[in-house]
Order: C-alpha cells, then structure tokens, then sequence
C-alpha cells in the first residue's frame, strides 16, 4: 500500500526501557536485545550463582536495588546463547567491525544528585547502544527516549566521545561464533 503525498514513514519500532532504582544493567540488557528478557529477581538470581556462599553479594549493590556489576551482565548474555567481549580502547574505532556486533553496552561514569543537588560522587552506569533497521541508538535508561546516532560513523563518534572521558568500559555483545573466529575485529 502506498503512503499519502509528502507522509513520512513511520520510525522503526525501538525498544527502551527507562531507569528504575539501580538497575541500568537490567535495563541496558533488556534494551541491546529489544526486548524484556531480564528483571530484577532474574538479575538476583545470577548473583546467587556467581556467589553462592557469599552473605553479602559483591555482585550487586549492598541494599537489593540493583547496581549489577559486568559478571551479571555477562552471564545473563551467556545464558542467551551470547558473547561480551571486552573492547580494548588502545585500538582505533575503525578496527571495530559493527555489522558483525549486535549491540554494545558502556560502562560510563554518572553524577549523583539528590533533586536538583549534584553531589561529589560519581557513580557508575550502564548504557546500551544498538541498531534497529540500520540506524543505530543510544537506548540509554535515563533518556526520555532512544537517542538517534544515526549510521556506523554517528555511533563511531559516540564511542569515540565517550571513550575520550577516560573512564569507559565498552562490552561488545555478539554471538558465540563471532566470538570464538574474532570477526569483530578487522585486522589493520
């Protein structure tokens, strides 16, 4: 069926969910594989195996809200049939082979503020960046809404900035076959 004269096609389907307590790992999880496949008990429950004689969790944040660390999020992607590897920021962004990488996931500094008081804390956030009918978004949980990086060189400026600040973590999310053969690195 065609479109009416000068409409504008509708945007793609993203999904995106937005922050609740600590649990941006959840969320930045749910929001590279588009879809609710992660909660907070399922979340616990990988804590409870990584940990299982621990009374306090070093998994997870002290008072239950959440606050996973790159264990969590790294079983949970195994658990999916999935792959995190690590990408090493002494490496240029062009060796980087995104077709290959279905999502990404960055571990960013966050202020912390109470109201509108910025604390001098800094806290640590997860952030999910992914593609959706070839458009790539910043599906991070504390915006509003998905965020338009546009093609590979628009999220290769986003890495770039955020690698830029210093203190970045970048977990690439791909299948175990990419993985094991290395094929999100392009050899220079």
């Amino acid at each position: 069926m065609s479109q009416a004269p000068g409409a504008q096609p509708s945007p793609p389907s993203v999904y995106h969910e937005r922050q609740r307590l600590e649990l941006c790992a959840v969320h930045a999880l749910n929001n590279v594989l588009q879809q609710q496949l992660f909660s907070q008990e399922a979340a616990d429950e990988i804590c409870k195996r990584l940990a299982p004689d621990s009374r306090l969790n070093p998994h997870r944040s002290l008072l239950g809200t959440g606050n996973y660390d790159v264990n969590v999020i790294m079983a949970a992607l195994q658990g999916q049939g999935l792959a995190a590897v690590w990408w090493d920021r002494r490496r240029p962004l062009s060796q980087l082979v995104l077709p290959r990488v279905l999502g990404l996931i960055l571990n960013l500094p966050s202020p912390v503020s109470l109201g509108l008081l910025s604390l001098p804390l800094r806290r640590r956030h997860w952030v999910a960046l992914r593609q959706v009918d070839g458009v790539y978004y910043n599906l991070d949980s504390k915006l509003r809404a998905p965020e338009v990086l546009g093609n590979e060189d628009g999220v290769r400026a986003f890495l770039a900035a955020a690698l830029a600040q210093g203190l970045c973590e970048v977990l690439l999310v791909v299948t175990k076959e990419v993985e094991e053969k290395g094929s999100w690195l392009r050899a220079d």
